[in-house]
């Protein structure tokens, strides 16, 4: 077995565009989406059939649920965007059948997926597409992570921090530190929390994309360089989405 699994595209097409070739360049077969699709970015529609044509598994995220529902608890610049962007892929009653279908995969998306000991969600295994699995949980949260701990067995696979990195069943948690690649293993009769960091908007410092290669012995995490400053300008040119989150990509946070 060899997954590959990306999270957090956040209509970056350059960054999704850099990923996927990276996989491909690697000669993985088989990946999984663990959501975010949409949100902030300025290219919804090339990353969500992106993912729809290569992922065979995709997991709801908050984001891609705020199209359907409420993004009243999102901060002002992230509720303008899943404006913006719902905007963009609601199909009209006129709209082409591949805009239908495309908002049609979106709202039947599954808040969890299990393949044997491994489990992916979006955001915990306790709350699978809001709750906030946080590097600093072990030890400003401790309650918490054990919590999240306790809701599953085996390897419980995550995102929506965009903070690559890995809990450990002590609450320690081990980030990537700003290498280029970093393995751990993941040996049976143990638990580990794993996020696969964000491919559209990294923020742990380090503005590469990120993600995950498991297999059933370990987890890779591999950061890709792509042009973030394209990414920025198009986000100034649609003349809605907020510039902070252009000025965010160069920084990683």
């Amino acid at each position: 077995m060899k997954l590959a699994l990306v999270s957090d595209l956040h209509s970056n097409k350059e960054a999704a565009d850099a990923v996927f070739a990276h996989i491909r360049a690697q000669g993985i077969q088989t990946m999984i989406c663990l959501g975010d699709i949409v949100g902030y970015g300025p290219d919804p529609e090339h990353c969500v059939d992106l993912v729809r044509g290569h992922a065979e598994v995709t997991v709801l995220g908050n984001h891609d649920e705020a199209l359907f529902h409420d993004a009243a608890d999102f901060n002002p610049h992230a509720r303008l965007a899943i404006d913006w962007t719902r905007d963009r892929l609601r199909p009209r009653w006129w709209s082409s059948s591949e805009r239908k279908s495309r908002w049609r995969w979106l709202s039947q998306l599954p808040h969890r997926h299990t393949m044997g000991r491994y489990s992916f969600v979006h955001g915990s295994t306790r709350d699978p597409v809001r709750e906030y699995v946080l590097s600093t949980d072990g030890f400003l949260n401790p309650a918490k992570l054990r919590g999240i701990f306790d809701s599953f067995e085996g390897v419980a696979f995550c995102g929506h921090t965009h903070h690559p990195g890995i809990h450990s069943e002590d609450l320690r948690f081990q980030g990537l530190e700003g290498a280029d690649e970093l393995t751990v293993a993941l040996p049976e009769g143990h638990k580990f929390i794993v996020n696969v960091g964000s491919v559209g908007q990294p923020r742990d410092g380090d503005n590469r994309a990120c993600y995950a290669v498991v297999t059933e012995e370990a987890v890779t995490w591999h950061r890709v360089a792509y042009d973030y400053r394209a990414t920025m300008d198009k986000i100034m040119a649609t003349g809605a989405l907020h510039e902070i989150l252009a000025r965010r990509l160069a920084l990683g946070k």
